[in-house]
Parts: structure tokens; C-alpha cells; sequence
């Protein structure tokens, strides 16, 4: 088991619900660890950055404009298998996919207003956050 660091995103509609310390809380009590954690609202050009992969997607303004509406929390972290843990913990994205016990399974009900965003593997982990943290913004607890 390989300790991962991951990127994951409260999007806008969990900070506006208030449902930040209920998402933080589900990745704590399964053993992962904070090693960054700030409230940002996020640029046009960050967004854009973080989804250049769907930029051909139709979705993709819709994306970016609901990210740069209203503040996000960016989370950082840390653990065995961090990021295939922290994509089960939030669910499927489509919320009529995700299982109840799930983020997105118990309060979300719109593909784009999913309440979170994770890393979907190692290498967009590391991009990912380096877009939203510098070195120094992480804590490691090894």
C-alpha cells in the first residue's frame, strides 16, 4: 500500500450548504490526513487550469463558472491509497450512480453540483496540487 497525497475540492454548493466539516470529517474518520486545507475563491485562469482536461467538454463553461461563483475549500490528503479512498468516500459523479453512505450518494442530486471533486489518479494528484498548493502549504506527518 503506496502513501498517496490527493487534491480534493469542496465546490462552492458544500461551502454555500455548509457541509465543509461533514466532508472533511468522512475522509478523517477513514484514516486519511490533512496536510493542506484553505478557503479560496478561485480565478477564472485556476479553474480553467484544473479542467483543461474537459475544456471539449459541453459541460465545461458551465464547469468553470459555477468554480469561480463562490468560494471553494481545497484539501489536501495524505494516505494509503488516498485517492482511490477519497473517489469511493465522494461517490460517483452522476449523484443517481453514487451509493447512499457516499458524499455525493447522500447530498447531492445534479451531475454539476456534486459538492466535491477528487483526483482521479496519481499523476493528476500531483498537477492538481500544485495548481492550488506550493510546497510549503503542505504538511507532511510522516
Amino acid at each position: 500500500m503506496e502513501i498517496e497525497k490527493t487534491l480534493i475540492l469542496v465546490k462552492p454548493d458544500g461551502v454555500q450548504r455548509g457541509l465543509i466539516g461533514e466532508i472533511i470529517s468522512r475522509y478523517e474518520r477513514k484514516g486519511l490526513k490533512i496536510v493542506g486545507l484553505k478557503l479560496l475563491q478561485m480565478t477564472r485562469d485556476t479553474a480553467e487550469e484544473l479542467y483543461a482536461i474537459h475544456k471539449e467538454q459541453p459541460f465545461y463553461d458551465k464547469l468553470i463558472e459555477f468554480m469561480v461563483d463562490k468560494p471553494i475549500v481545497a484539501i489536501a490528503i495524505e494516505g494509503k491509497n488516498a485517492i482511490k479512498i477519497t473517489r469511493l468516500i465522494n461517490g460517483a459523479t452522476d449523484p443517481l450512480e453514487s451509493a447512499p453512505g457516499s458524499i455525493r450518494g447522500d447530498y447531492s442530486t445534479d451531475i454539476t453540483y456534486n459538492l466535491v471533486h477528487a483526483s482521479d489518479c496519481a499523476e493528476n494528484a500531483k498537477s492538481e496540487l500544485a495548481i492550488l498548493f506550493s510546497p510549503e502549504e503542505l504538511y507532511s506527518p510522516r
